[in-house]
């Protein structure tokens, strides 16, 4: 499990350690709402868990290519091809599907993605909205009809948001939500009894990372407000290819793996951008994310191509 990386990281041998904790299984008890992790492996693995589960796929890039560095498409197909023998109920997609915004990278994605044989619910990345501000992929991907591209949905007594956060970016980079969304977001959850578990994805973090990359969304703030009464809350994003993981009172923060490439640790090098590793690394730091959903509890582990 990720631990919060400090900007004051030092070297490049713990940034690695850092993106690879990732793999490991993380069993999420709720007592009075709060989100308490357990290895798996460990006290956690004596009671059988059921229930539905749905997928995280990130960044998937398609389009992209550097040097040595094997094609997007291929790593995408990889994971889907995992992600579909893990048979999800659904599955979620947290942007950047594309790397430039271009109707035959959508396309392409689009394709491959069929292959989870699984509903896809997608939020858009910043790729994804160059020049159009995310028309194309609105297009072919988005849900919010009648809005900004936002929307929600329930599974199974969940209740699901998907937010938009990569238009209108700030001078430095930072994600937006913007009046318009936040109040959607307060009158979509008015009335939800606090009881209810909600999970929430965009692309963008919704905590502050590492501002000076632009990792984090400036109004976060009251999106936060508005979800701090519930019991639950899980939120999920991408943008910075690696699992970091915050804990906050009642609300549990994840970042995710690409399926494209890795990103340096927050602060670790002069920027952020595709990282690069030896070939028979790369894969070890790309991968996907399994959740799984019973009553209280939810289990989540980040399982890399490599595994």
């Amino acid at each position: 499990m990720s631990k919060v990386v400090e900007s004051n990281v030092t070297n490049r041998r713990q940034a690695m350690k850092c993106l690879l904790w990732g793999g490991a299984g993380v069993l999420w008890t709720f007592a009075g709402g709060v989100p308490r992790p357990l290895r798996l492996g460990g006290e956690a693995e004596a009671g059988e868990v059921r229930g539905f589960t749905f997928g995280q796929i990130s960044d998937s890039h398609i389009g992209f290519k550097a040097g040595a560095h094997p094609s997007a498409e291929d790593t995408l197909a990889d994971a889907v091809a995992q992600m579909a023998a893990m048979q999800p109920q659904f599955v979620i997609h947290s942007g950047d599907v594309s790397h430039l915004s271009a109707a035959e990278q959508f396309a392409v994605a689009g394709e491959i993605m069929q292959g989870v044989k699984r509903d896809v619910f997608y939020v858009p990345g910043e790729h994804d909205t160059i020049g159009d501000d995310g028309k194309l992929f609105f297009e072919r991907f988005g849900r919010g009809h009648g809005t900004g591209g936002w929307y929600s949905f329930d599974a199974h007594g969940v209740h699901f948001v998907g937010l938009v956060n990569v238009v209108n970016l700030t001078s430095t980079g930072l994600g937006s939500i913007g009046a318009a969304q936040i109040a959607w977001l307060k009158n979509d959850l008015k009335g939800r009894a606090s009881s209810t578990p909600i999970v929430v994805f965009a692309h963008m973090p919704l905590w502050s990372i590492y501002p000076q990359w632009g990792w984090g969304t400036a109004d976060a703030a009251p999106v936060l407000a508005t979800l701090r009464r519930f019991g639950s809350v899980t939120v999920l994003n991408g943008h910075i290819h690696q699992v970091i993981q915050k804990v906050e009172g009642n609300v549990t923060y994840h970042t995710a793996y690409s399926t494209a490439f890795p990103q340096p640790a927050p602060g670790v090098g002069p920027g952020p951008g595709p990282l690069k590793v030896p070939a028979d690394e790369l894969k070890a730091m790309l991968g996907i994310r399994r959740l799984e959903v019973v009553s209280d509890r939810v289990a989540l582990t980040d399982k890399t191509l490599a595994q």
